[in-house]
Formats: structure tokens, sequence, C-alpha cells
């Protein structure tokens, strides 16, 4: 281990003992290095590192603190990093998309307020029947925000919201490539958001898997075509 992992590893101890706390000011540069047998350079990257990934936040004349630490602030940076991989690996983040999001759906169905069903019910209607594909992919992205956040996981919409980015591309790929696209885009997305107001998780689920593998599939297919299959 380097010693700037050892420095991380070390401030990560800190806030999991809690001798720091979500909000804590971090001692002096010096004293802290020397309350933790470390060299001032150490220490210094190691903040450096984590303040990257939004563990603690160096304000400029005042000190650095200690985050949150709260979810959706942690995978900020997983969510830069996924916007960071190349369209060719784009079916990889809808497999994975596939393993949360129809467990998200059923989740949604049982916990969403009646409020929030009649706003993504409402948020649906609002393209009305003949929407274009920009519309419809600012909808969609919109529509699957708000079930993330229906399932009461603020891990879980994180991590489907991160994921936006990189299958956003494929999204209006499928709009502008296939003919019923868009038509079969809605009617996938009513039949989830009908089994959330109807409380039954398992229609969720499925209703939502199937819109996903739906992408997937003309995704693998695009790919045979264009590699000549």
């Amino acid at each position: 281990m380097s010693r700037v992992d050892d420095a991380i590893a070390r401030i990560k101890q800190m806030i999991i003992d809690g001798a720091l706390h979500p909000g804590d000011r971090l001692p002096r540069e010096e004293d802290l290095a020397e309350q933790l047998g470390l060299s001032r350079s150490s220490l210094r990257e190691a903040v450096r590192a984590l303040s990257l990934i939004r563990v603690l936040d160096v304000r400029q004349g005042d000190g650095t603190y200690v985050t949150s630490l709260d979810p959706v602030t942690l995978l900020e940076a997983f969510s830069f990093v996924v916007d960071l991989h190349r369209d060719d690996n784009v079916l990889h983040f809808f497999q994975v998309r596939r393993l949360l999001e129809p467990e998200a759906a059923a989740i949604a169905a049982t916990l969403m307020t009646d409020d929030e069903v009649a706003d993504l019910c409402r948020h649906l209607e609002s393209l009305g029947d003949s929407p274009g594909v920009e519309e419809l992919v600012a909808n969609d992205i919109e529509f699957h925000r708000r079930i993330g956040v229906g399932c009461g996981n603020p891990v879980l919409g994180s991590l489907l919201e991160s994921l936006t980015g990189p299958t956003l591309r494929a999204r209006l790929w499928r709009g502008f490539t296939e003919a019923d696209a868009v038509e079969r885009t809605l009617a996938e997305h009513w039949a989830i958001a009908k089994a959330i107001a109807g409380r039954a998780p398992e229609m969720a689920r499925t209703a939502s898997l199937l819109h996903v593998l739906g992408i997937e599939r003309s995704l693998r297919e695009e790919r045979r075509l264009a590699d000549g299959g």
C-alpha cells in the first residue's frame, strides 16, 4: 500500500469509527498529519483524492470538511465515471438497467403515494399521442427518474439516474431508426405506470423488464447488422 493509500485508509477509518462525522471540519493539516503519523504531502494527496469522490469538501480559506456522505452526493463520482464510457459499452449499461429497473418499479408499486402515481400518469399524458423523438426521450428520462425516486431507496435511485448518460444516445437511436419506436415506448411506459397505479409489483417488474429488453434487443440487432451478420 502506498503512503497516499494509507492516508486515505486512515481518514476513512476515522469516519467509520465516528471520530469524524458528516459536516465535521478536519483538524489542521499539520495536526492531522502528526495525529495519523503521516507526512503532510501524503495527507494532502489523500485529501485531494477524497474530495474528488465527494467524501471531503475542501473550502478555500475555510478548511476541509466531511461531506454529508449521502448516497446521491457520493454517487456523483460514479456518474462521472459512467459518462466517460464509450458507446461500444452501452449494452453493458443496459444489462445493469435490466437488473435494477424492474426491481425499482416493483418497489415503487408498493411505496409511491397516490399523488406521486397521479403525477407519473400526468407526466406521460403531457406527451400527447404523437410526440417527437427528442420530446419522448426527455419524457422517458424524467419518467424513469420519478420511479427511481418513488422506490424510496436513494442508492438505487441514484444508480439508475447515473445510467442515463450512456444510454441516452441508444434511446435516441431507437426513436429515429425504428418506425414504431415512439408508439411502442409510450405503450411500454403506460404498462409500467398502470401496474404501479394498480399496486401490482409483479406486473410492474415484468413490464419494466420487457421495456429494457426491447431496447437491448434493438441494439443487439443493430450491432449484428453493422458487423455484417
